[in-house]
């Protein structure tokens, strides 16, 4: 008997705890719209989590008391559900899918670990007070996304699993997988920055696109932010704080990429990168400070590129099996200084796919060198990005912009002597 007791009692509390809760919500919920919109109280809710416990709990090997239970609870939802239709013109059906799902959730907490059940009660209690948010972020999406959407699951669940692991050639580790999975990796970094520019952070501040920006490009963000400069020269030290924001961003996400695809290469990196993020970051925090006593943030507007369009994949993809061979040849032709003179070229153009490439690679160097050959392409590529900056700003507003990427340059270079 005590056995018995300790066993169901945990789960009876749990049960009958939640099924309250959830009734009290549903309650709130279509207070506002009389109590004839509801086919009970929270009472009800209460009764129908504990009937479903019980139920369940008599016969948890057949479940047939559980089934019976739930076909006699379905009947009267039916009847309920038919009268609302007849008498209020009213064909919604949340109501009765949350008392369904009060009703089912013992079968979660007999057969499931505790956190499945849990993250059951969150879902019930999230999505029934989210109806305004979804309605919002409905109104605000269109049919393209889904196209979108369709796109990452195409390449990151469909392509992905078949592609084929083996060595294109006999001579490199480099395979069509690690190739299309870095694919999916940089479009996966721009996918979520996307969705978090278009849908969470609308109207962004400069800052926010600083960040958001620089996660997907921080050379494309510098150049959007450095032509806002002459369209808002009032907000030059604050444009010139989010294309440091951006450039932190950068960092950021390259560190990420050596961890997933060479977790050595990304420990000899990560003093380094976490040095010159937390250097980029006080030079936006510098300058953003100095603003506030000069004006208020500013909102811009920025144009919402999907990032998963496949004839960039393809040219990512011809880019990095270029690189592959590229690499290979001045590794072992020209050796370490070969690489270096490569790594401060590809600095001029997009250094993902060789940053990927030196990840994912097989080399005969050190890690060491490969990290020195990182930080140079970083180089370059900084380089570029001032280069860019100050042709579209201003020239009396250079100072800070100037000074900020001499700053993070200097320290860039001498982490490559040091590496």
């Amino acid at each position: 008997m005590n056995g018995i007791l300790t066993q169901h009692l945990p789960g009876f509390i749990l049960v009958t705890i939640f099924s309250l809760l959830i009734g009290i919500l549903q309650r709130m919920l279509h207070g506002d719209k009389g109590e004839q919109n509801l086919f009970g109280t929270d009472r009800t809710f209460t009764f129908i989590g504990i009937l479903g416990y019980l139920l369940l709990a008599a016969d948890v090997e057949f479940k047939s008391l559980f089934i019976a239970g739930l076909l006699i609870v379905s009947f009267f939802f039916g009847i309920y559900y038919l009268h609302k239709i007849l008498n209020q013109n009213d064909y919604g059906l949340t109501t009765i899918m949350v008392a369904l799902l009060t009703y089912c959730q013992s079968l979660i907490l007999f057969t499931q670990p505790l956190y499945m059940y849990l993250l059951l009660i969150v879902a019930i209690l999230l999505f029934s007070e989210m109806k305004s948010i979804f309605t919002g972020f409905t109104a605000r999406i269109d049919r393209g996304e889904f196209i979108t959407l369709a796109k990452f699951i195409i390449m990151a669940g469909i392509i992905l699993p078949v592609v084929p692991n083996e060595p294109i050639v006999s001579y490199l580790s480099i395979t069509p997988y690690k190739i299309w999975l870095a694919v999916v990796v940089i479009s996966s970094i721009s996918y979520v920055s996307y969705i978090l520019r278009k849908f969470v952070f609308k109207e962004a501040g400069l800052m926010l696109i600083g960040v958001l920006g620089g996660l997907y490009s921080s050379t494309a963000t510098t150049i959007v932010l450095a032509r806002k400069s002459k369209e808002m020269p009032e907000a030059s030290n604050q444009i010139t704080a989010a294309i440091f924001l951006a450039i932190s961003m950068m960092y950021l996400r390259i560190t990420i990429l050596a961890f997933i695809f060479n977790k050595v290469l990304a420990y000899v990196l990560l003093p380094y990168m976490v040095i010159l993020f937390i250097v980029s970051v006080l030079c936006a925090l510098i300058l953003s400070t100095f603003l506030k006593s000069k004006g208020a943030q500013h909102e811009v507007e920025v144009q919402h590129h999907h990032p998963l369009e496949f004839n960039v994949a393809i040219v990512f993809t011809l880019i990095y099996v270029v690189f592959t061979f590229v690499n290979y040849f001045a590794i072992t032709r020209y050796g370490e200084d070969g690489l270096k003179i490569l790594a401060v070229i590809v600095g001029v153009a997009d250094i993902d796919p060789f940053l990927l490439n030196i990840f994912q690679g097989k080399f005969n160097i050190a890690s060491s060198m490969l990290a020195s050959a990182g930080l140079l392409a970083i180089v370059s590529n900084n380089f570029l990005k001032l280069v860019y900056a100050m042709v579209l700003y201003k020239r009396n507003y250079w100072f800070w912009l100037v000074c900020g990427f001499l700053t993070i340059t200097f320290l860039n270079l001498v982490f490559v002597f040091i590496v």
